[in-house]
């Protein structure tokens, strides 16, 4: 395709060049010929050139679906044609498909509102359908953006992203690591395992008991990001510039919102007061918030595997998991948990992430939250680690996790909080000392207690049943 050269719709690359001797630097990465923008994108990657981070291409993705179903509306009103309806649409459709990924590149740290990444869609989108049909079909305001403004779009395409992300992936990815616990829960059945609070020596457990509540922390946690997920259905799309929904006519919202619906396969419903829907940003820090719980059941998961299989001689020592590489670059044969170690480290993001969002959700000042960009960002961000890392996680490690018996046996029968069980017949003072006396003289708990005259043996042996403690 050949770009269109009226200057309202295309970059001179030869003037920018003369102007803005930086924009060089620029042109070495991308060809401007292969790329389809306009003179407000480029000068919005003139103005912040700001870190590396771009807008994700998740969110390009619902932005370009918000695009589409305003097009649709807007021809079902008779606001444009059947024909620029299908012009837009059919681009829409590239975008969301990722085929003009590189036609994207703005950074995070832009305008607040993210009224440059709005205009980035509109000016690919109208450039595009120009140089196709050689003439000026579309203009990206007049037409691409119709009944539309970035404060009433640029949240919309965030609770979008969100929803699609959240459900067509994480939740996903997260179910399989609840039916992997679920099958090594049925594997380790009936095997007991000393317990341990506050990392010291506990009354026993059963195994199987243990990741039950791993796996109970992640159906819980599936249930809080689900819940949340209903208030991310609604939508601010007829707010347009502060919620009056101002040059956005009547039912539009109704039905850009059945159009996004359709194409996106979720129920989005226009929100109920869009002042609410541009200022605040309550429902993204609501879902975000059951993201970081269960960033926070992940690293708690991934800690107790690592130090269950600490060792192999050294430690607890009482699961082994996969060797997936060198453990070392200097200690032959070490299997070190590095699975469990990204776990960690995503989740870690992901609750930093949490703060971040938060920060910026507070500042809705006025009719308008001016710290979108970077809400978004770090909202994706988290979902993409946690989907990623839980895959990985499932896969490379928790697929892998096997029992040692013999080590479990040994520490449960050497635990001296086995002692509990002889409470009831002894009382706590004297379960207490006999503990103690068979820790500080090397002595089984049944030789304490026979020594210090509370129970004779066969006593010690009618009562002393660790298995009926679980």
């Amino acid at each position: 395709m050949k770009k269109n050269d009226n200057p309202d719709f295309t970059f001179n690359k030869e003037a920018e060049i003369k102007k803005n001797k930086n924009y060089i630097e620029y042109e070495k990465k991308i060809d401007i010929q292969n790329v389809y923008w306009g003179t407000q994108t480029q000068k919005s990657l003139d103005n912040f050139r700001i870190g590396s981070e771009k807008m994700p291409v998740e969110f390009i993705k619902a932005y370009s679906h918000i695009k589409k179903a305003a097009a649709i509306a807007n021809f079902k009103l008779g606001l444009i044609d059947k024909f620029k309806c299908k012009c837009i649409s059919d681009v829409c459709d590239d975008i969301a498909s990722g085929k003009l990924n590189d036609n994207f590149p703005l950074s995070v740290w832009q305008t607040g509102s993210g009224t440059q990444t709005n205009m980035n869609l509109n000016e690919v989108i109208s450039i595009i359908v120009n140089s196709k049909e050689g003439k000026n079909i579309l203009h990206p305001n007049d037409d691409v953006n119709k009944s539309q403004s970035s404060n009433d779009t640029f949240p919309t395409a965030m609770h979008i992203a969100a929803v699609l992300e959240i459900e067509d992936h994480l939740i996903l990815k997260l179910e399989h690591l609840i039916k992997t616990f679920k099958k090594l829960e049925k594997e380790n059945a009936g095997i007991i395992k000393s317990g341990r609070t506050h990392l010291q020596d506990a009354t026993p457990i059963l195994f199987s008991q243990e990741i039950s509540g791993w796996r109970s922390s992640l159906e819980r946690d599936k249930q809080l990001i689900n819940s949340s997920l209903k208030y991310l259905k609604e939508i601010a799309l007829g707010g347009t510039a502060v919620g009056t929904g101002v040059n956005s006519p009547k039912f539009f919202d109704k039905i850009v919102a059945q159009e996004l619906s359709k194409l996106t396969g979720k129920t989005f419903v226009p929100s109920k007061n869009k002042f609410h829907s541009l200022t605040s940003k309550d429902e993204i820090v609501f879902t975000h918030s059951a993201l970081k719980a269960l960033a926070c059941d992940l690293f708690k998961i991934a800690n107790d595997i690592r130090w269950l299989s600490s060792g192999p001689r050294c430690g607890i020592g009482e699961i082994t998991i996969p060797a997936n590489e060198p453990g070392s670059s200097i200690m032959p044969g070490k299997v070190n948990p590095t699975q469990c170690e990204a776990v960690c480290m995503t989740s870690i993001q992901v609750m930093a992430n949490d703060t971040a969002v938060g920060f910026a959700a507070a500042q809705g000042n006025f009719e308008l939250n001016v710290c979108m960009p970077v809400i978004i960002y770090n909202f994706l961000q988290s979902v993409r680690l946690l989907t990623d890392s839980i895959d990985s996680f499932d896969r490379n490690c928790c697929t892998g996790i096997k029992a040692n018996k013999e080590k479990m046996n040994s520490n449960l029968h050497n635990s001296l909080m086995l002692v509990t069980c002889l409470s009831p017949y002894i009382g706590y003072d004297n379960a207490a000392t006999t503990a103690k006396t068979a820790f500080n003289e090397g002595i089984s708990l049944r030789a304490a207690c026979i020594k210090l005259g509370f129970l004779s043996g066969e006593r010690f042996d009618e009562v002393f049943k660790p298995e009926e403690m679980v």
